[in-house]
C-alpha cells in the first residue's frame, strides 16, 4: 500500500516542499502542482562531480524555459530542489526529486507521467550502475529519450549522472577502476564498457563521458574505455570530460561552453578524440592480461583542454571537433600501460569532396552494392606506389583494413561500417587519382 504524506499544499499550488513516499520511489516537490505548458530550448549539461557550478545550473535552468524540473536519482534526497528553486534566481514552474529504491519503480505510472510533463531533467550523482540497472530497456529510459527528441527537454547530469549520458558509457558493473588497472589489463573486469541503447543524445552519439578529472589518474583509464570501444564495436569514439566544479553545456547548435572558477581555480574540460589525422587508428596492443599499447609515434589520440571560467566563454564545436576558444591541444598516447601527454597541434581532420570524371580515372568495385567486402583490381595500376583513403558521404575519413592479394586485387573489409554511400580514392605518387564509390549494405 502507497503512503503519502503531504505538508503545506494549498490547492494545486505547494509553496513549501511536500514528500510523497511509496513503497518504490519517494517524491519531493516544490512549486506550483499543475503542469504548465511552455517550449523548453534543449541543450546537454555535464557536470564533473563535487559542489555544481552555479552559472552551468543557471544555463541549465534558463534552458528549461519557466517549465518544470525533474530530478532523477537512485539514492540521496531532496538537495536539489531549494537549490533549483530558490537559489540560483531563475524562475521555474517547479522542482521535484524522485529518488529510485529499485528497479519497479521504472514502471510506476507517476513517475513515467512526470517525465512526460518534464522540460529539464537532472540526473544526481550516485552509482552509475543503480541508474543503468534500474532504467535500461524499461519504461523510463523510453520515456526520457521521447522527451529529449520530440519535446527538446533539457538533460544534464553530474557525476555518475553525467556517466551515463553518452552513447558510449563505463557502466561500473563491477566496481570503479584506477588507470593502473585498465592499462595493466583492458579487458580487467572492471572495465565495463557499454553500447547498448540507453540515454539518446545527437551530440554525444558517439561519445563516452567521464567525471572527476582534477584526479589525474583518470586520464588512463579513459584512454583503455576508448580503446575498448575501438576493439569491441569497432567504433572511432571520441570522449569529453570534467574536473570537478567544471560544466561543459550544449547547444542545440552543438556549441559546448565550459563554465567553471578558473582564473581561481583550475578548472579544465577535456574533448578527446582518436587522431583521425593517421591512417590507421588501431590500438598496437589490446588483448587480454597484457598493458595496452596505443601510442602510434605519441600521436594515438588528440585531446583539446579548456579553462572553464564563470561566463562560459571559451568553447569547442562538436560538429567537427577541430574548432575551440581558450584551450591547449595536447597529444595522448599509452605504451606498455604508461599514459602520456604533450603539447600538440590542432587537429586538421581530412575531408574529401567527390570530384567530377574529368578529374579522376574510375576504378571498377565489385560487388556493389556491398555488405561484408569488396573487390577493387588493380592490374591496370602504372604502379603500386600509392595511398588508399575510404570516406564517407560527408568527406569524413573512415579507418579500414584491407588485403592486397598477388598485388593485382585489393579486398577491403566492410565489417562495422554503417550502412551508405562510401568514396575509394586511391591516389598514386605522381598525384594521379582513382575514384570509387559504392553502397553498404547490411545482409
Amino acid at each position: 500500500m502507497a503512503m503519502k504524506i503531504i505538508r503545506y499544499c494549498f490547492s494545486i499550488i505547494c509553496f513549501l516542499p511536500f514528500i510523497s513516499i511509496a513503497q518504490n520511489y519517494t517524491s519531493y516537490f516544490m512549486g506550483d502542482a499543475s503542469d504548465t505548458i511552455v517550449s523548453p530550448l534543449g541543450g546537454i549539461c555535464l557536470m564533473g562531480g563535487a559542489k555544481e557550478n552555479d552559472n552551468a545550473m543557471r544555463w541549465f535552468l534558463q534552458r528549461a524555459n519557466g517549465g518544470d524540473v525533474l530530478v532523477l536519482r537512485t539514492s540521496g534526497s531532496d538537495g536539489y530542489n531549494s537549490y533549483f528553486f530558490n537559489d540560483l534566481g531563475v524562475p521555474i514552474h517547479s522542482v521535484e526529486t524522485i529518488v529510485f529504491h529499485n528497479a519497479q519503480a521504472s514502471y510506476e505510472p507517476y513517475i513515467i507521467q512526470k517525465i512526460q510533463q518534464a522540460e529539464a531533467i537532472w540526473f544526481a550523482g550516485g552509482n552509475q550502475w543503480t541508474y543503468v540497472h534500474y532504467w535500461r530497456n524499461s519504461p523510463v529510459d523510453s520515456a526520457i529519450n521521447h522527451a529529449i527528441r520530440q519535446k527538446n527537454i533539457v538533460v544534464g547530469g553530474t557525476s555518475a549522472g553525467m556517466a551515463i549520458l553518452g552513447k558510449y558509457y563505463f557502466t561500473a558493473q563491477n566496481g570503479t577502476v584506477t588507470s593502473y588497472i585498465a592499462l595493466s589489463n583492458p579487458f580487467d573486469t572492471l572495465v565495463t564498457i557499454d553500447s547498448i541503447s540507453f540515454i539518446q543524445n545527437r551530440f554525444l552519439y558517439d561519445v563516452i563521458t567521464d567525471t572527476h578529472f582534477d584526479n589525474p589518474d583518470r586520464k588512463g583509464r579513459l584512454v583503455a574505455f576508448l580503446a575498448r570501444i575501438y576493439v569491441d564495436f569497432g567504433k572511432v569514439a571520441k570522449a569529453i570530460a570534467c574536473d570537478e566544479y567544471t560544466a561543459v553545456c550544449i547547444d542545440t547548435n552543438g556549441i559546448a561552453s565550459v563554465f567553471g572558477d578558473y582564473p581561481n581555480y583550475d578548472d579544465n574540460a577535456y574533448f578527446i578524440q582518436v587522431n583521425c589525422e593517421l591512417v590507421n587508428h588501431q590500438p598496437e596492443n589490446c588483448i587480454p592480461h597484457q598493458p595496452l599499447t596505443w601510442n602510434l609515434n605519441g600521436l594515438a589520440l588528440k585531446a583539446y583542454q579548456i579553462k572553464g571560467n564563470s561566463l562560459g566563454s571559451n568553447s569547442f564545436d562538436l560538429n567537427n571537433w577541430q574548432l575551440g576558444t581558450g584551450g591547449t591541444w595536447y597529444n595522448w598516447s599509452v605504451s606498455n600501460g604508461i599514459f602520456t601527454e604533450q603539447i600538440g597541434t590542432p587537429v586538421q581532420c581530412s575531408t574529401y569532396t567527390a570530384k567530377s570524371k574529368s578529374e579522376w580515372s574510375f576504378l571498377p568495385i565489385y560487388p556493389n552494392p556491398s555488405s561484408d567486402f569488396v573487390n577493387i583490381p588493380l592490374s591496370h595500376l602504372n604502379r603500386l606506389d600509392y595511398t588508399v583513403t575510404l570516406y564517407n558521404s560527408l568527406g569524413q575519413v573512415i579507418p579500414i583494413s584491407f588485403t592486397l592479394v598477388d598485388n593485382t586485387l585489393l579486398k577491403i573489409n566492410l565489417e562495422g561500417l554503417k550502412n551508405g554511400l562510401y568514396y575509394l580514392v586511391l591516389q598514386e605518387k605522381d598525384g594521379k587519382t582513382y575514384q570509387t564509390k559504392w553502397i553498404k549494405y547490411s545482409n
